[in-house]
């Protein structure tokens, strides 16, 4: 029966707004018997916004939370329109994140009835509405004009009719007292009290205007709480500052000031030859900014620095791509001898907790990368580094570089890892320092490999040398690598043997293969 069917929808309707999200008010989420009070200020209005009584059953979708840090997302794009129906698991739009662009997927099936949120309108804040969704298609039509709560919640809080401040109004200067300051026996200067001139200037208002109950007139801390308490006016402090310096000027040179006729000062136009346009900051390029100030400023960074020479891993590449066609880059070569270096070193291995002031070793290697994309720095993880071979660990890199740079990265192929390569030698860069990235403990800077002429090593005995007399200077590739450590993690001493044992795998590559 009808009413059999209607009852059963109602049941439905219940149980599907008590699972949604808390922070979207009721009528938000679905019809009520109810009419919010919103809805009830805005009636006489041309435009009335609809009640949840009004609506059929729906649901209000907000900006979900797609990384456990992200705080706010773009709409990259809407893979949907007013209108469309979706299936579970289908993408309704492209949400740009402090990471990456993701897919946001729906949950059910469904219509979208109303878009609230352009695409490309700027950061929303996660739970702000985004779009409205029906079970029905017939139903669409009936969120044409739908204003999310949010947006009504400003509407409410529009001044009154005027009909209704009127009272208000013709009241207002009777509670108005006057600004003439009373009779004291002090000097203006010495009218308030030092604790009641402290009170008066928090609450930026002249309580000179009061009656003091103090010692010739002053006005005392009790005399100002109690005029605010009753709710006695009392003149803003800058309007009092501006009449008082006003007053002496027009007392001395009334004349002066109206024969002194105004005078009109060009100002010379200024131009520039260059042009420049606005570019509006990716919500990546936001994230790391704080972040990275955050950790510059709040984790005790150290830096240590070795010179390693590269020639004999430069000697391994060609010979591996030249015997075994297995092509290597110096990136994979440095990946794989930090990654056993940190197994040598498992100190260095660590990630520290601010909140419980806690250390926490890792058993496994899990590599961060730095990947340059056009939004922004992301570190996707090579996870159990240690464990893998040169050929491995350079298709690991390759593909993750890829999809970093296309923004398909997964949150768990970003998030974590315990310890961060940042390799800037492909573009000439000899050395840097790079920060540190939470709750990671160290980063390693690593720059290119450049050309340098090495003395001849000195042997402090006379007949050694005069035998070595005719060895003469020579050339190397050196490459610069400086390690960022967390002081509360590693000292001195750990972060020296971490570079030692990397240096020792770079200087012996053959070790890399084993």
């Amino acid at each position: 029966a009808p009413s059999t069917m209607l009852a059963y929808r109602r049941v439905l309707a219940a149980s599907a707004c008590r699972a949604l999200p808390t922070s979207l008010s009721a009528a938000s989420r679905c019809s009520a018997p109810s009419v919010s009070a919103l809805a009830l200020s805005n009636r006489g209005q041309a435009h009335r916004h609809m009640s949840s009584a009004d609506l059929p059953y729906h649901i209000v979708v907000p900006m979900p939370a797609l990384s456990p840090t992200m705080e706010a997302g773009t709409i990259a794009e809407w893979n949907v329109k007013e209108g469309d129906a979706f299936a579970a698991g289908d993408s309704v739009a492209e949400i740009e994140t402090d990471k990456a662009t993701m897919a946001f997927e729906a949950q059910d099936e469904g219509y979208v009835a109303k878009i609230l949120v352009e695409a490309g309108s700027g950061e929303i804040p996660v739970g702000k509405p985004v779009m409205v969704t029906v079970e029905e298609e017939e139903d669409i039509a009936a969120f044409q004009d739908f204003v999310p709560p949010e947006v009504d919640a400003g509407a409410a809080g529009a001044p009154a009719p005027a009909a209704e401040e009127a009272p208000a109004a013709a009241a207002a200067p009777a509670a108005t007292p006057s600004t003439a300051a009373p009779e004291r026996d002090v000097p203006p200067e010495f009218a308030l009290m030092p604790s009641a001139r402290s009170i008066s200037q928090s609450a930026g208002v002249d309580a000179t205007v009061l009656e003091g109950s103090g010692k010739g007139g002053r006005v005392t801390k009790g005399d100002v709480l109690q005029a605010l308490k009753d709710g006695v006016y009392m003149p803003p402090l800058a309007a009092k500052a501006t009449v008082d310096a006003a007053a002496p000027a027009a007392a001395v040179a009334p004349a002066a000031a109206a024969a002194a006729p105004p005078v009109n000062v060009t100002i010379p136009p200024i131009t520039t030859d260059s042009t420049y346009e606005d570019v509006p900051n990716s919500n990546m390029r936001k994230v790391i900014a704080k972040r990275l100030t955050e950790s510059k400023s709040q984790v005790p960074h150290f830096y240590t620095t070795v010179q390693i020479d590269l020639d004999a891993a430069l000697a391994l590449r060609k010979q591996l791509a030249t015997n075994h066609d297995v092509k290597v880059s110096v990136n994979d070569l440095v990946i794989r001898s930090a990654a056993l270096a940190l197994r040598d070193v498992p100190e260095v291995n660590a990630t520290y907790d601010a909140k419980t002031n806690t250390v926490s070793t890792h058993d496994t290697v899990d590599i961060s990368v730095a990947v340059a994309t056009p939004t922004g720095l992301i570190t996707p993880i090579v996870p159990r580094t240690s464990t893998l071979g040169l050929s491995e660990i350079s298709a690991s890199v390759k593909d993750l570089a890829t999809r970093a740079r296309d923004g398909k990265l997964a949150p768990e192929e970003y998030q974590g890892g315990t310890f961060c390569i940042s390799n800037l030698g492909m573009f000439g860069i000899a050395e840097f320092s790079a920060v540190i990235n939470p709750p990671q403990a160290a980063i390693l800077a690593v720059g290119g490999g450049v050309k340098t002429v090495v003395p001849g090593e000195w042997i402090d005995d006379e007949e050694k040398n005069a035998a070595q007399a005719k060895r003469r200077p020579t050339v190397k590739t050196l490459m610069t690598a400086r390690l960022s450590a967390d002081r509360r993690v590693v000292d001195e001493a750990t972060a020296a043997l971490f570079l030692s044992a990397m240096n020792k795998y770079l200087a012996k590559p053959e070790l890399l293969v084993l």
